[in-house]
């Protein structure tokens, strides 16, 4: 195969794991036992590898090796998450409804927060209409699946939209029965319609470390922004998500 086959090997390696040769969650041969098995140096085998944990098929672990990735992605739904027959009328908030979707069991400590009163820097402060510099709320959750990090989100409100509200309180899980949408509903603040856009770039140091995410993964970026029926803002929500987590579901009606 030559010092230059690395892309052939990683195409080999790549097709037994998608047929099921090397199971999720199994241990790849030896570097040095790929490289004989295959004749090649270890250097392509090397690079092969790392080719299949960009792709996010693979991830090295300490003391074990190269192991397969455990699970499938996650569905991530899309307008369906907000359903208000979840958070209205039950006690499904939307990370628990991508659970659900995806045969997955769940638990309210599996999202924790941090909740702080900052200024509002310029993106959050044009959103709302406010002056940079201006207090808003802060909520960022760190939300886990079995243990490992799925995503992070981070919101944003006016104080006086969440002022001694569940919004506000720093005990982990969602926001009381039925999350902050429904604390909002409480208000008088009714979600009614909301815009979501993303994109996807690489992780800074810190989600890399945040999210646990193995070399190479690219990470996508939330951006929400959530209204009234008479289109008042109430949240202006961040999150940045673990690119091979996740697969991203969206059922709609086609407009006329």
């Amino acid at each position: 195969m030559g010092t230059t086959g690395y892309r052939e090997l990683a195409g080999i390696l790549r097709e037994a794991i998608q047929q099921g040769q090397y199971t999720p969650g199994a241990t790849l041969p030896k570097q040095e036992e790929l490289a004989s098995q295959y004749d090649v140096n270890v250097k392509t085998v090397r690079t092969a590898v790392a080719l299949l944990e960009a792709e996010g098929l693979v991830t090295p672990i300490r003391r074990r090796g190269t192991v397969v990735r455990q699970r499938p992605p996650m569905r991530r739904l899309g307008v369906d998450r907000y359903s208000k027959q979840k958070w209205k009328f039950g006690d499904v908030v939307a990370f628990a409804a991508d659970r659900e979707a995806s045969g997955r069991a769940w638990k309210p400590t599996d999202q924790t927060q941090t909740v702080a009163q900052v200024e509002a820097d310029p993106e959050i402060a044009e959103a709302f209409g406010v002056e940079p510099g201006s207090p808003v709320y802060e909520r960022a959750r760190l939300v886990t699946d079995d243990g490992q990090p799925t995503h992070t989100l981070t919101s944003y409100y006016l104080p006086e939209h969440v002022e001694n509200t569940p919004l506000v309180d720093p005990t982990p899980g969602p926001a009381g029965r039925g999350g902050g949408f429904a604390v909002l509903t409480l208000q008088g603040l009714e979600p009614d319609h909301m815009t979501e856009s993303f994109h996807s770039r690489m992780p800074t140091p810190d989600e890399i470390a945040q999210l646990d995410l193995p070399a190479g993964e690219p990470v996508m970026i939330l951006q929400r922004r959530t209204y009234t029926a008479d289109g008042t803002l109430v949240e202006v929500a961040r999150g940045v998500h673990a690119a091979s987590r996740f697969s991203w579901t969206y059922s709609f009606d086609i407009p006329d």
